[in-house]
């Protein structure tokens, strides 16, 4: 299979490890998802048939970690939460790690300025935004994606600030910063490249990796937890964390954790997907709706759609490549959109996002007529919601009056007049029609004004 992107390595080896495992006990060894692009590194680079061993010798534990700076995740971190799943389905337990008290210190990987301080307040609220996202996610996977046969390692779900508030400031710098080492901790990009700005660098942000590595030393002592998931942006967090353990067993058995990567995905103008131009794609239905989501993917390339088809959903490698090579219109964005609003938002949020579609783009009057008037409000979050008492012998001018989508009367009559004025889809160029119900009021009591192409007024009616 020709997939339309490059799989990372900077070594050979790599792949031989992954071709030997991959037939024998593929599900297992999750170096095998390099075929699906999901995998950019491993760390140490030169211990790849010893993580194939490992993997393949008994179920492991693989954790990735996630910081509440926000009340939800996006779909930037959507990949690493698809990864952990993938650990599950090879028979691994996978563990999501809330950083509710690293949170509050920062990660300084790819900050140009320190970050804003969160308080203790929005930290816990983004804590259970995010505990939320992920339960969702999981929830969803195991209802609509995972097979009978597929027997799931229940997810664990913790935040760090459970241990760290139980710690005190000198046994952590005992029994953790002793094993650091200033030299490598400066060594760090993410490190010098602040160190070199006129911001400088705080001593709360430089002791970020310190704490991280010890998130790592805490799971593994409890949870056996030998491997860690992260971005590519992550990768020097991770060897902070293997170096750590590793002289805290003094390069012992004990001390054999690993660090896998994935890409980091961008758009064809090579923006950070799903955070271009500073507006994130949530998987908060809060924040992003599914309807938004939805057409967040349908709306990629062909190119970028059959780059992200391997990576974002669970869709076997041939099916992926039929998909592609179909040359059908939007059939690779389709799958796409409905996959990812699936596992985000489950049965309830796809067949919502599917009838928005329908109301927008299709002019779907038997769609808009079964969705209730708070449900339009979300659809269209920048439309005046109206209520109004219905009177018999009330115009299409009277109407536009009423809901103010006018500046003048001479306005009204000027565009209503020019076509510019609709209902429920239908233009309405006559001033004096007169409104009735079940024809311009839908069955559920709503009507749907647009003035132009974009300015939409949503109004309930009371009959």
């Amino acid at each position: 299979m020709n997939l339309p992107f490059r799989l990372h390595s900077s070594k050979s080896l790599f792949f031989t490890s992954i071709r030997c495992y991959k037939v024998a006990k593929k599900e297992k060894n999750l170096l095998a998802l390099t075929h699906r692009g999901l995998i950019q590194e491993i760390f140490p680079s030169d211990d790849v048939d010893k993580v194939a061993s490992y993997l393949l010798e008994k179920p492991r534990t693989v954790y990735a970690g996630f910081d509440p700076t926000a009340s939800s995740l996006h779909v930037g971190n959507l990949l690493i939460l698809i990864s952990l799943i993938h650990a599950q389905r090879g028979g691994h337990r996978a563990i999501a790690l809330i950083g509710g008290a690293t949170g509050r210190i920062g990660d300084p990987s790819g900050k140009k300025e320190e970050r804003s301080l969160l308080s203790e307040e929005t930290v816990e609220k983004n804590v259970e935004g995010i505990s939320q996202n992920i339960q969702n996610i999981f929830n969803n996977y195991k209802k609509y994606f995972s097979h009978k046969q597929e027997e799931l390692e229940p997810l664990i779900l913790l935040d760090n600030d459970n241990w760290y508030r139980k710690m005190n400031v000198v046994d952590f710098m005992t029994n953790v910063g002793r094993h650091m080492r200033v030299c490598r901790m400066l060594s760090r990009q993410n490190v010098k490249s602040r160190l070199e700005n006129d911001q400088g660098f705080s001593f709360t942000e430089f002791s970020y990796q310190t704490f991280q590595a010890y998130d790592w030393l805490y799971l593994l002592q409890n949870y056996d937890c030998r491997f860690q998931i992260g971005g590519s942006d992550q990768m020097g967090n991770i060897y902070a964390g293997h170096e750590f353990i590793s002289r805290y067993y003094s390069n012992s058995k004990k001390s054999e954790v690993f660090g896998i990567t994935i890409p980091l995905v961008t758009t064809d103008s090579g923006e950070k997907f799903g955070k271009s131009e500073g507006n994130a794609v949530w998987l908060s239905k809060d924040l992003t709706t599914p309807y938004e989501l939805y057409q967040f993917f349908l709306r990629q390339t062909d190119q970028q759609a059959a780059k992200l088809l391997p990576l974002f959903t669970f869709r076997p490698l041939k099916e992926i490549n039929d998909l592609i090579e179909s040359g059908t219109v939007r059939k690779m964005q389709s799958a796409l959109a409905e996959d990812i609003t699936l596992l985000v938002h489950g049965q309830e949020g796809l067949e919502k996002a599917l009838k928005t579609t329908q109301i927008i783009f299709h002019n779907d009057l038997n769609a808009l007529s079964e969705i209730n008037a708070l449900d339009l409000k979300d659809i269209f979050k920048q439309a005046p919601y109206i209520r109004l008492l219905y009177e018999n012998g009330i115009s299409v001018l009277d109407l536009a009056k009423k809901i103010n989508c006018f500046r003048s009367e001479a306005d009204a009559i000027r565009v209503v007049s020019a076509g510019g004025f609709y209902i429920n889809h239908e233009r309405k160029s006559n001033i004096d029609e007169i409104i009735l119900p079940e024809y311009q009021i839908l069955k559920n009591n709503v009507s749907l004004v647009r003035v132009g192409k974009r300015n939409y007024f949503i109004i309930e009616w009371t009959l």
